[in-house]
This record gives C-alpha cells, structure tokens and sequence, in this order.
C-alpha cells in the first residue's frame, strides 16, 4: 500500500514554486534539475553523480530485490525532494532526511554483522578449535564493504544487484531444501511450535516480530531507486516492482514454513545456526558452506545498495558539479567520507552484535513511519479525496495503527536489546541464538 501510494504521488504532484508557493504547469522532467534564471532550485552533484538515470525496469527490479514512476509534472530524485514539496523544507531537512539517513546507517551497520556471521560460521567448519574472534570477521567484511563502497553511482551497481537477486532465490531454494531434508532425517531435532514465555514476553515479542519483519522487507530508498530508470519511465517502476515483489514473496514464505516446520520455536534468529546442532552438523558440510557464500555475496549487495543514499548526500555536501565525476576535486572528498562512514559503521557492528534488535528499533523509529505513515499521508495531502471516501479513510487508519506500532514496537525493541545486553560485553564473540 505504502509503495503504491508514494509511486502515485510521484506520478501526480505538481510543481510548486519556491518563491511564490504558486502551483505552476511544467513539461516532463527527465534529468536531474539545471539551474536557470526561471528555477532557483540547483543541480547538485550527489543527483548528478550518484543518482544516474540511465537504467531500465529490470535494473530497478535488480536494486528493488537487493534493498527490499512515471511523472506527469515534476520528477523527485530523492524522499526528501518530495517531502520538501508536500510538507516543506523544514520536514525533509529535520525528520525525513535524518530519518531515512537513520535507516541506512543501520543497514550498513548490519550489513559487515550478517557477512561477520557467515564467514565465523565457515571458519569454525573447517576449524572448529579456532581463536578468532567475531569482530575480527566483521572487520574482514568491513574492508571488503570499504572496496566496494567506491563504486561511484547506483546505475554502477547493476550488474551486482543482478547477482544478488539470484543468489536470493538460490539461498532460499538452499534453505528451504536444508529445513525438508532436516525435518525428514534421523537426526531431525524435537520440536514444539508452542509460544513461550510469559504473557508480557509474548506481547511484546510479537511486536518486535512484527517491526523486524517490515523493516527486512520495506524499502525506504523508492525515490531514489526510481531516480535510476532512465527517461521515459512511464511504467518502469511498476513492472521492477513484480519483479521485486516476486522474489521477496518466494523468498519469505518459503523459508518462514519450512524452517519454522524443521525447528520449531527453537529456530535461531538467523536460520542457518538451526543447521548445527551442539557442534554436528545436520546437513553436509559443502551445502552450508555454499550457502553462507549466498549469504556473503546477497548481502554485501543490500549493504552498497543502501549506503546510496548517504554516498549521495555526501557528494552534495562535498561534490562541486562543475567538476568532471572522477576529478581529483570530487574523488579525494568521495573516498575520505564514504570510507569513513563504512569504518565507523563496521566498529559499531563489531562492538554492538544484536542483530535482530538493530533491525527492530530502526524498524520501529525509521522504516515504520516512512513506509506506512508517510505515503498515506502524502496521497492524502496531494489528491485531497474526500473525507467521505473509502480511499481516505484506508490511508488515514493504516497511518493511525502503524504509528501506534511505532509506540509500542519502540517500547519492545528498545527493551529487548536492553535484556539482550545483559549477556553481553563490548565485542562479544556471538549473538543471542533464542
């Protein structure tokens, strides 16, 4: 709903000036906007550099996979452009951007996290006495995010985000064919698909389920994906977005049934440690190294992806875009602040393992209201249906319960990781397996 939504406003909103608050008739805008004596609203070299519009419906089905419109009047190249013509430039420069920056951060974060897990786990297969610690693989994964943050544009990532989108599909077929032939083996472990726990626990645990869910399957970068389809892109975006919604719905239901159906309520938060079971192994050797490999390559892919955002908005802070793209004058600045931002990123993950916890809070505080609250808002204020509509009315409660899903899903996901860290000291070895 919220994506339909957002591509709709897209579609429709007019172009309003910034001088005179007037609406104003416009022809098509396919490209990044040139300044002129008639447009006060200038180019910037993070539109200009990083947002590319020169890729097709598959390439953004490609970015839509990997991270989770066709313009009548003006063309938004970010959420924050078309926060800023809906609500002003006060809403997108001090909820929106923050809140979308937020998000990507945490992605990035849990990005060099996942790949840490995955290579610890092929380490101990192969060395199951080794003295290597998690964070000296989440710092491994951190430097490999580091070469690859470099690259200089979304369009740029394309052929990666292909790979991606099949190593999903192969992961899940991987997973799903693990869970069946566990569930049917000897060494099948006993399992109960009771909940747990007390009353509070699981009030609570349902919320925080909820908030990982949406957050592991939203998207809160639409703009931005959709600044990457090159002109005209009437109907481009729709067809990526099947494309996308294929995969994802593959991809969830099998693995929830299947794992769930394997291990119980005794599946790990991560599914590929429901596969080893007090150190034996319950599938063979060479499939869960294959499979983590998946998991390597699928999502180094989402964490590029959704560093874009930031990669763009410190090529407008820092970028000059009367300088050529590779330039000394726009690649020193580019280098320093996206290395930066990958080396801070991958020291909080190496300090802070709660994964699942992560990916709730910035669920209930980030993804949460920038995917279904934002979008009905922003139909609502730009078609203006009447109050008296069915249409009103489904965007106004969606609005309502997810920002009482926002209160509540906090409440949850802030007081998880505070149970969590209990367990816990700065750069354990491990995450909580329950």
């Amino acid at each position: 709903m919220g994506t339909v939504d957002i591509e709709a406003v897209t579609m429709e909103l007019p172009l309003r000036s910034s001088v005179t608050g007037k609406k104003e008739t416009s022809s098509h805008i396919s490209s990044p906007i040139i300044p002129s004596d008639n447009n006060p609203q200038e180019v910037d070299a993070g539109a200009l550099f990083v947002l590319k519009s020169r890729g097709s419906w598959l390439h953004s089905g490609y970015h839509l996979t990997t991270s989770i419109v066709a313009p009548l009047g003006h063309r938004h190249l970010r959420l924050r452009d078309l926060t800023r013509h809906i609500l002003g430039p006060r809403w997108a420069k001090y909820y929106i951007g923050p809140l979308q920056f937020a998000i990507c951060v945490g992605t990035v974060i849990g990005g060099p996290l996942v790949i840490g897990l995955s290579l610890k786990s092929i380490y101990m297969l192969y060395n199951p006495t080794g003295t290597m610690k998690l964070y000296q693989f989440i710092m491994i994964s951190g430097i490999v995010t580091l070469g690859l943050a470099q690259m200089p544009s979304f369009h740029s990532l394309r052929h990666m985000n292909l790979v991606s989108l099949i190593l999903c599909l192969a992961y899940s077929a991987c997973v799903t064919a693990g869970s069946i032939y566990i569930g049917h083996s000897k060494n099948a472990p006993p399992r109960s698909y009771s909940v747990e726990g007390r009353s509070i626990n699981k009030l609570f645990g349902v919320f925080n389920g909820i908030l990982i869910i949406s957050t592991t399957y939203a998207c809160g970068i639409l703009p931005e994906i959709q600044a990457t389809i090159a002109p005209p892109v009437k109907g481009k975006m729709f067809k990526g977005l099947c494309l996308c919604y294929a995969v994802v719905v593959t991809n969830y239901f099998s693995v929830a049934i299947s794992g769930y159906w394997a291990f119980g309520n005794q599946t790990f938060p991560t599914i590929m440690g429901s596969f080893v079971e007090e150190q034996k192994l319950l599938v063979p050797k060479w499939f869960l190294v294959m499979t983590h490999l998946f998991i390597l390559v699928q999502v180094l892919g989402v964490t590029v992806i959704y560093m874009q955002p930031t990669n763009e908005l410190f090529e407008s802070m820092f970028g000059d875009p009367t300088k050529g793209e590779f330039s000394v004058r726009n690649v020193v600045p580019r280098v320093i602040s996206r290395s930066l931002s990958v080396v801070v990123a991958t020291v909080l993950a190496a300090m802070l393992p709660f994964f699942q916890d992560i990916i709730a809070i910035f669920g209930a505080f980030g993804v949460i209201p920038i995917d279904f609250i934002l979008p009905m808002v922003f139909f609502n204020l730009t078609f203006k249906p009447s109050k008296r509509s069915l249409i009103f009315w489904v965007n106004t409660s969606i609005a309502l319960a997810s920002s009482v899903l926002v209160v509540i899903g906090g409440i949850a996901s802030i007081r998880q990781m505070v149970l969590d860290a209990k367990t816990y000291s700065l750069f354990s070895d491990g995450t909580q397996s329950s």
